[in-house]
């Protein structure tokens, strides 16, 4: 089985929103509520408002990274991991679909983002002056993106934001030189947060190529072998798209096979789901601040009440609990 004191899911007190991401090397962030829902799984202190601050304190940044995928990476991690992700094809692709196209595009959008601050996708289409729209405006700052010209702000009025990287960070985002190095790297925290894994998992995981993965895996010295300390029964509501899930090649471990398309629908949806010992034991929903859970079978009572309870705290803004 896949250990949850790995992936951080005994819930330690302490770890805070910048360290919590750096243990997981990276935590995808398409869905920026799900995200940090990933997050206070792993904390049994932090606070949603916790997590907005290191996100607007510049300590987690929202970017494109792993398999092209919006995920919040520790400030501090940027550079190794742009030296592994820095392939703007997808992103010229996907341009070009838009009718983008132009031997200018980095400077162009550099230059719309140079000094603004963060902007809507309405304020920076209103300055491209006709470039780009709609979602090639997107595509233009994945694009800068992955040429460290752009990162994603906070979210405002509920729409994401993009800023120039100099503007919020104080500096284009420069890859790691050393290749290797970027590579041991990746192995290294891949595998402290993964157990048990292959290089294939960690291909599946990263988007890289499997032989350059196989050659990280060499780079990096195996994790210790996580300890056995947690107490059952350990219930926690993990929000789609959730790094337990995510985080390997087959999910066939975790997932009861019988319950597997209730879990993933299709069309690349990956539902929150109630993990139980380790097992995905059920779905849930939220409307707001509200849950509702599927279980699949039974769940003891008071350790899913206690976990409802956490996660419509967390919401709600009032302090996280044990």
């Amino acid at each position: 089985m896949r250990s949850v004191e790995a992936q951080l899911l005994h819930r330690p007190p302490g770890p805070g929103a910048g360290d919590v991401v750096r243990h997981l090397a990276a935590v995808q962030a398409q869905d920026v509520t799900a995200a940090c829902l990933g997050l206070r799984a792993r904390s049994a202190t932090l606070t949603l408002g916790q997590v907005e601050a290191a996100w607007e304190g510049h300590e987690i940044v929202r970017t494109w990274g792993f398999r092209g995928t919006l995920h919040f990476t520790h400030v501090d991690d940027l550079p190794w991991v742009h030296a592994l992700t820095r392939n703007d094809t997808s992103a010229r692709r996907r341009l070009a679909e838009e009718g983008v196209t132009g031997d200018d595009l980095p400077a162009l959008i550099g230059g719309a983002l140079a000094g603004q601050g963060p902007l809507t996708k309405a304020e920076l289409e209103e300055r491209l002056a006709g470039r780009a729209r709609g979602q090639g405006v997107v595509h233009l700052v994945a694009l800068a993106a992955f040429h460290g010209l752009a990162v994603l702000g906070p979210s405002r009025a509920g729409k994401p934001t993009y800023v120039h990287a100099a503007d919020w960070l104080g500096a284009p985002v420069r890859p790691e030189p050393d290749r290797e190095r970027a590579l041991r790297e990746l192995a290294v925290r891949y595998r402290r947060a993964h157990h048990p894994a292959t290089p294939e998992d960690l291909a599946t995981w990263s988007g890289l190529p499997v032989g350059a993965a196989r050659a990280a895996w060499r780079l990096g010295a195996p994790a210790a072998p996580p300890g056995d300390r947690v107490p059952a029964p350990l219930v926690r509501l993990l929000p789609a798209f959730d790094e337990y899930l995510l985080g390997w090649r087959s999910r066939d471990p975790v997932v009861p096979a019988g319950h597997a398309r209730t879990v993933f629908p299709g069309g690349g949806i990956l539902r929150p789901v109630v993990l139980v010992d380790g097992m995905v034991a059920g779905v849930w929903t939220r409307r707001g601040a509200d849950v509702t859970v599927s279980p699949f079978g039974e769940i003891a009572a008071g350790p899913l009440a206690a976990e409802v309870e956490d996660v419509r705290s967390f919401l709600t803004g009032r302090t996280g609990g044990p």
